[in-house]
């Protein structure tokens, strides 16, 4: 089987959907570097916050830090993609979309899985071991709500929320990271990471929402249906209301607010093209994701950089 050809979300411009084949390609799908738009998503909040740490302290963009951060979301978004997959894997062999992912199709044992699991974990805590040991300690606890997350969808219609708390977490992590602790700017741009990731995976499961039904699986684009615009809308809107309030709280210059109604104005372009009946326009709107991420990081980094010499 090819899997590049069996998994309908690979992006096929991945190095690794290019470069892998045979049993390393399954491992890459299994970590989802063929779908770095995971990644990507977790690394925004993580960017955010670490740039906005920046402009309050007037100093200059930590770009090790940054760096630190982009490497610790590929691992990590690759771990808990392989926890997910384990513990899903009955389910998703009863998805057009997931039923030839690496464990239900069996190209990959659920031991292999496990193993692969606890390298990509052990490499992420080397990573989070570069931090202060507040950041650590928040880094670890994260996993707990990573550990829930996949039962979700069993027991209620927000799934999409418990991905909010892992996914937003980096909207904790990079201001930890810099100044030891969490204050109130982190905790609003961590509630509006949360708003946003709980807007686009809803977009995302537009894609599932047929098969869901059958199933049992529940999701907030299940729960909201006929309604989804004006769902995603509303949170989209409250995400942007909680970034100005931790942009406001830190004081940041024009550069910042720029970069956030860039942020904003791509948030509602994407509200204006849902369509509940286009599982391909909806995994197209929550790829588009990381360019309204990047806009807003663009606007706190160019601001970072601007206050530091200020």
């Amino acid at each position: 089987m090819n899997g590049n050809a069996g998994l309908p979300d690979t992006d096929q411009a991945s190095l690794a959907a290019r470069l892998a084949s045979g049993r390393l390609q399954a491992f890459a799908q299994l970590a989802r570097l063929d779908r770095p738009i995971g990644w990507q998503l977790l690394l925004a909040p993580c960017w955010w916050s670490s740039a906005l740490a920046s402009i309050a302290r007037h100093a200059g963009p930590a770009w090790g830090q940054l760096l630190l951060l982009a490497l610790g979301a590929i691992i990590m978004r690759g771990a808990g993609s392989t926890y997910n997959d384990i513990v899903d894997r009955h389910i998703d062999a009863n998805v057009e979309r997931t039923r030839n992912r690496p464990l239900p199709s069996g190209r990959i044992s659920p031991k292999a899985a496990a193993g692969f699991m606890l390298v990509e974990a052990l490499t992420g805590l080397a990573i989070l071991l570069c931090f202060n040991r507040f950041t650590i300690g928040l880094g670890i606890a994260s996993l707990a709500i990573v550990a829930i997350y996949p039962f979700m969808k069993r027991v209620t219609s927000w799934p999409q929320f418990v991905l909010g708390l892992a996914f937003a977490w980096g909207g904790l992590m990079g201001w930890a990271g810099q100044t030891g602790d969490v204050a109130l700017p982190s905790l609003a741009l961590y509630a509006a990471a949360i708003a946003w990731t709980i807007g686009y995976d809803t977009i995302y499961a537009l894609q599932d929402s047929r098969d869901d039904a059958i199933i049992g699986v529940r999701s907030t684009a299940r729960l909201f249906k006929g309604r989804v615009r004006v769902a995603v809308g509303l949170l989209y809107g409250l995400a942007v209301l909680l970034a100005a309030a931790a942009l406001a709280r830190v004081g940041v210059g024009a550069l910042g607010w720029i970069g956030l109604a860039a942020f904003a104005a791509h948030l509602g372009w994407q509200v204006s093209k849902i369509d509940e009946a286009d599982g391909k326009g909806a995994l197209a709107l929550f790829r588009a994701n990381r360019n309204a991420g990047l806009l807003l990081f663009a606007g706190l980094l160019a601001q970072a950089m601007v206050s530091h010499f200020a």
